[in-house]
Formats: C-alpha cells, sequence, structure tokens
C-alpha cells in the first residue's frame, strides 16, 4: 500500500497542485484507464474535482483557487483510494459522464465510455433521418445511458432499453427518474429480444458484451472490478453479439439500422462473416469497434447469421 508523505498537505495548495500531484502518483503506480478517461491527468482532474464538489467542467481560472486543510486531506484520500483499491474512478465518485449527461454508476454496471455517444449526439446522421425515427431499442442497456441519450437526442421518440440483470436495471430506473424521462424510456428484463413487445423499431443499437475469455483474463484490475456479465462473450467474445444478428431481421423497421459495438471483437466478428458489408464507423473524439448495419443487410444475410448459431 502507497503512504502519502506529510509535507504534500501542507506544501501543495491549489486545485492546480493537486491534480498535477495526483497524475504523477497514477504514473508512477501504474494506474490502469479506459473508463472515461485515458490519460493520468484527465483522470486526476476528475477526482480532485469531483472531491472537492466542483464541476468536471470547471473554468481554468479557478484552478488556481486554495484548498483548505480538509479538503487537501480529502483529495489525498481519494487519491489513495484510486491507487490502492484498483477501481474505476466513476466508481468512486458514482458519477460518469456520457454524451455531455450525468449518470450515476455503481459497481452493478459498466462504466459507460461507449464511443457510440458521438453519433447520438449527432442523431445517427447521415444513416436515418431523424424525422422519421419512432421507436428505438437499447440492448444491453446496463446504466441506462444510451438509451436516456437517445431520448434527449429523439425528444419525440419512445425508447424501450433491455437489459438480463436486475442490479443493472435498478441503476438504469434512477437514471431514468433522475433525468426524468420516465415517460419516454421503458425498461425491460429480458434475455435481448425474449421479453419485448411486438415492436418494429427504426434504430436498435448495443453495447452487449463483447470480450472473449482470455482477454477478459488478461484485463487490468480495474476491469475485473465491473460486474463480469457485461463484459464476457464466450471464446469468442461474439456470443451475445451472433445472437441479436440472428433477431434484428425480426424487430427493425425496412429502413432501420442496428448499431453494434464489438470492440476488440471487430476483426473476429469480420472474419467469421466475410461477405457482409459492415459499416466500421469512425469517431472525431476516438474509439472503434463498431459496426452499423441496415435492415436490408440484416435481412439479406440472416441465414449467415443463423448458420453461425448451428
Amino acid at each position: 500500500m502507497q503512504t502519502t508523505p506529510p509535507e504534500v498537505l501542507t506544501t501543495l495548495k491549489t486545485l492546480r497542485d493537486y491534480i498535477r500531484w495526483a497524475a504523477s502518483r497514477f504514473t508512477e503506480h501504474q494506474v490502469s484507464f479506459g473508463h472515461g478517461t485515458v490519460a493520468a491527468l484527465d483522470e486526476a482532474a476528475a477526482l480532485v474535482l469531483h472531491t472537492v464538489h466542483q464541476p468536471y467542467n470547471l473554468a481554468e481560472a479557478y484552478l488556481d483557487t486554495v484548498l483548505t486543510l480538509d479538503e487537501r486531506q480529502s483529495v489525498i484520500d481519494m487519491i489513495g483510494r484510486r491507487i490502492n483499491e484498483r477501481i474505476p474512478a466513476a466508481y468512486l465518485t458514482h458519477e460518469a459522464i456520457f454524451a455531455g449527461l450525468s449518470f450515476y454508476v455503481d459497481e452493478r454496471v459498466l462504466v459507460p465510455r461507449s464511443p457510440i455517444a458521438e453519433l447520438i449526439e449527432q442523431r445517427f446522421a447521415p444513416w436515418i433521418d431523424e424525422e422519421q425515427v419512432s421507436n428505438i431499442l437499447d440492448l444491453c442497456t446496463g446504466s441506462g445511458c444510451i438509451a436516456i441519450a437517445c431520448a434527449y437526442a429523439f425528444p419525440e421518440a419512445y425508447v424501450d432499453a433491455v437489459d438480463l440483470s436486475p442490479d443493472a436495471l435498478a441503476v438504469a430506473e434512477r437514471n431514468v427518474n433522475q433525468h426524468h424521462l420516465a415517460d419516454a424510456v421503458t425498461l425491460y428484463e429480458s434475455d435481448l429480444f425474449e421479453e419485448l413487445p411486438e415492436t418494429r423499431y427504426d434504430i436498435i443499437v448495443s453495447n452487449p458484451p463483447y470480450v472473449n475469455l482470455e482477454e477478459w483474463r488478461q484485463l487490468p484490475k480495474e476491469f475485473h472490478a465491473e460486474p463480469e456479465m457485461g463484459l464476457k462473450a464466450g471464446e469468442t467474445g461474439l456470443d451475445i453479439v451472433i445472437r441479436i444478428l440472428v433477431d434484428a431481421d425480426n424487430y427493425l423497421t425496412d429502413t432501420g439500422i442496428l448499431v453494434v459495438e464489438v470492440g476488440s471483437s471487430a476483426g473476429t466478428l469480420q472474419d467469421k462473416f466475410p461477405d457482409v458489408p459492415f459499416y466500421w464507423l469512425d469517431f472525431e473524439r476516438g474509439g472503434d469497434g463498431v459496426f452499423l448495419l441496415t435492415a436490408e443487410h440484416v435481412n439479406f444475410y440472416h441465414q449467415h447469421f443463423l448458420a453461425a448459431l448451428s
């Protein structure tokens, strides 16, 4: 366990001092990132600002404000927990930012971090006419972040959100209520499509489990703090994705789209279905491994997907 020299409390004074110090400690102790931040300085800023009850987008001019001794000690304690316990920062703060929105998170759900946020902010343009979107489905909703972001992006649409985990749905419900969207977002406890009503969706979007067994075993400790069922998807990482591809045909409108994040399993998926024209999306803010298929392609290649289940 790392210890903090007592002089830190007296020699470091400002927000800027403690953000720099925390970033150095994270680098020194080889803390792993990837839960909303990708660098030590960003993670340090998020934790320090949260600890002193300031917004993540605090104006830079305030970074030179002096912290009280109690605030300094609270920051030191928080940074110590992040290093010693190796759990994602969002579990310490119980907050994650996704598509510019704040969400409550804890160990019952994955920390929101999908590049799909950028696509939602663009209202899935140019792939669909936003004026024609009436129904959206979010499979494997977890915290509900994708479903809720979609409800903001398409205020006239109805959003259904599905998860198999009752624990995850409890978090999603908290977030739906926090954003006052109970009339727009309906939650279902379901194994993918099984418990859904007979509805055709203009957009089906999913960030399902897609980590293969070997990769999961090698993930840093921070990722093992997350619910296993939200990450692991069999030997190839495609167990859930293939089931989505098989059944989506029955739930998409004729002009609908299917958007699925498969992350590190993208190459495996493309190799498994070499003839399928997956469109791999690019993101300005980084991230990859997200494909889009039109309803026409989902229908045309249905037998390919079905054969993969046998």
